[in-house]
């Protein structure tokens, strides 16, 4: 009986062993650099930013004019102790502001980008998918990320087959 078992475990990891395991890899930096949704939700997040930048622009001038005009104001030895501390609360208070709209501004960059890329990774990772079932790919990796240290360390691409074209293809981009 103990030998049936043996001999069963060795013709089930022959049988495994001799099934032909097929690789795939793709270059998501490839298919989303050329996808028009990408491009147009780039530029969207890239004039999103460009308003914050410009309005903390303006408040970080402002808030260096105020403190300009307090340090004048402290120099002169004319203006009440009073007025100083006002001015310099005031001051604080606008310093505090400015991180608070960084931070907000930062946050919803992010979140943007975020809703804006989800719809396009759903929809490049559906043709994947369709992909992968068609040609029996038991596994698909995308290369662009060994390139930078991603999760996927090397591709071998003698072993692997490339499928980005076939992404893009059914993507309609070409």
């Amino acid at each position: 009986m103990k030998k049936f078992f043996v001999m069963l475990l060795m013709a089930a990891g022959t049988a495994v062993a001799s099934a032909q395991v097929k690789f795939a890899h793709f270059n998501m930096a490839d298919v989303l650099t050329n996808l028009p949704e990408y491009k147009t939700a780039s530029d969207d997040i890239q004039k999103l930013s460009a308003q914050f930048q410009e309005e903390l622009t303006r408040l970080q001038t402002e808030f260096q004019t105020k403190g300009e005009e307090l340090q004048k104001l402290a120099q002169d030895g004319k203006t009440a102790e009073a007025i100083l501390r006002s001015k310099s609360q005031e001051l604080q208070k606008m310093e505090e502001s400015i991180q608070q709209f960084y931070q907000a501004s930062q946050q919803e960059l992010q979140s943007k980008q975020a809703e804006k890329m989800e719809g396009i990774q759903v929809k490049i990772m559906a043709q994947i998918q369709k992909i992968a079932e068609t040609g029996g790919y038991v596994y698909v990796m995308d290369s662009s990320n060994a390139a930078v240290g991603g999760p996927v360390v090397f591709v071998n691409s003698a072993l692997s087959t490339d499928i980005t074209a076939q992404v893009k293809t059914a993507l309609g981009i070409q």
